[in-house]
């Protein structure tokens, strides 16, 4: 829509003075006017994303108004009509308006009131329009936000970059730590994209034996070598039509980079002891730990090539936020698919939680809290520095944990146990810990302790 112009009106009617005379008055009004002569030049407009409303007389040869808005409605259903009738088709501009009609028009009409009902429907459109797109890119994320977990600005980011890169079908490269979820946010870019309903393909360039991964990746004829017994089709062609993802990208051998590199110019692939040209159809998604642009082992041409689009995820340390959020999502999911109650974090698990590094970043913490689901008998920090967490009196010697975590777990133990002396005597817990009430309540608070736990 042009700057300055306050919507579109398709026009429908077959008297051209009249025709003429309404598109120059809308003009004036600052409308955007496609005028058409009949209902059968006017269908092709009719598309899900044509942005305007529909101003059409009903009687006109061939399909009437009516019939034009009954097929405007099947095709786009909230789209607003508004109807140019005769004096004595009142009746029926009434019941179109049941059968959906925005508003009718009474010929003669004075120019000011057609204008200020189009503009009124205009506006309607717009917020159609408006509240659809919302609803489609809430959709997306939503599918998306299901899959990546987290609601740190740092995460956020990542993935509004990625429903981006998504729909641009072109190749990228993801950087991130090793456990951060790159093949997760390539399985990502591919269900968002247009290449959703093929094939989406990885492969770990940095665990495939060197003399094994040109198969791998391009396929092979029988007897292309020793112990070919038989023809295999490589990645490069299982992914034609949809995604490869390329992890570990920088462990690529140097002449492996060179076949890569004139398979994506080209197009094409040959499989190894094979002349034949096989053309292939794919999106690459390449995956790095470090910087490809400072790999002195790395082809500036094929980092050139990969490099359309880039993403960088974040690694855990630098989203605290979602640390909880991702742990808990581990913990159902591993407790439900084996029928089993899910445990709940305490305030000091919590805190354990962010003051862990996560140098594994989402891996260590999924491996942990599948682990945490199914074994109650075992504490976070157990799994997290292999020591006990039931830190009290006779723990003074407990390292790992950073002194405030120390602490604090060591203040919450000693009020649950005056609570356990006293069984949930407030005033009892007061005296002799020699603390205010107000005091005992926002720590009992922040370690979500509950007297009620305490009373026998």
């Amino acid at each position: 829509m042009n700057t300055g112009i306050r919507g579109t009106v398709l026009l429908v009617d077959d008297e051209p003075m009249i025709r003429t005379a309404t598109e120059k008055w809308l003009q004036m009004a600052g409308l955007d006017v496609i005028s058409t002569r009949n209902a059968e030049e006017a269908l092709p407009y009719l598309q899900e994303d044509f942005h305007g409303i529909l101003l059409t007389d009903v009687k006109m040869p061939g399909m009437s108004g009516l019939e034009l808005m009954k097929a405007t409605h099947e095709r786009i259903p909230d789209l607003p009509v508004i109807l140019i009738t005769g004096h004595g088709d009142i009746d029926m501009a009434i019941q179109a308006m049941r059968d959906g009609a925005y508003d009718f028009i009474e010929k003669p009409f004075v120019p000011e009131r057609l204008v200020e009902t189009l503009l009124r429907a205009c506006d309607k459109r717009r917020l159609m329009m408006e509240n659809h797109r919302l609803q489609t890119d809430i959709a997306a994320r939503s599918g998306l936000d299901a899959k990546i977990i987290g609601i740190s600005p740092a995460i956020q980011r990542m993935k509004r970059e990625l429903l981006a890169a998504a729909d641009m079908d072109t190749n990228v490269i993801i950087y991130g730590e090793t456990g951060s979820g790159k093949e997760l946010v390539a399985q990502s870019l591919h269900e968002f994209s247009e290449r959703k309903q093929k094939r989406f393909v990885p492969i770990n360039c940095g665990a495939i034996p060197e003399h094994l991964i040109e198969s791998e990746l391009f396929g092979h004829e029988a007897g292309a070598f020793t112990g070919a017994a038989k023809r295999r089709i490589g990645k490069f062609e299982h992914a034609d039509g949809g995604t490869l993802f390329l992890d570990e990208i920088e462990s690529t051998p140097a002449h492996l980079q060179i076949k890569i590199l004139r398979a994506l110019q080209e197009g094409r692939i040959e499989r190894l002891g094979s002349n034949q040209s096989i053309a292939v159809d794919i999106r690459v998604i390449a995956a790095s730990k470090a910087d490809l642009r400072e790999d002195e082992h790395f082809r500036q041409d094929l980092y050139y090539r990969l490099n359309v689009s880039q993403l960088f995820l974040p690694p855990l340390r630098e989203r605290p936020e979602d640390i909880a959020l991702l742990f808990m999502h581990y913990v159902n999911q591993a407790a439900s698919e084996r029928d089993k109650a899910s445990r709940q974090l305490s305030q000091h698990d919590e805190r354990i939680l962010q003051s862990h590094q996560w140098p594994g970043n989402v891996r260590e913490l999924k491996n942990i809290a599948i682990r945490f689901a199914l074994d109650n008998r075992v504490s976070l920090a157990d799994l997290i520095h292999g020591q006990s967490s039931n830190i009290g009196f006779d723990d003074l010697e407990y390292k790992p944990l950073p002194l405030a975590i120390q602490v604090a777990a060591f203040e919450e133990e000693i009020i649950k146990r005056s609570l356990e002396r006293h069984q949930g005597n407030i005033k009892a817990v007061m005296d002799e810990l020699d603390l205010p009430r107000r005091t005992l309540n926002q720590k009992m608070a922040k370690f979500g302790v509950n007297r009620s736990d305490y009373i026998e």
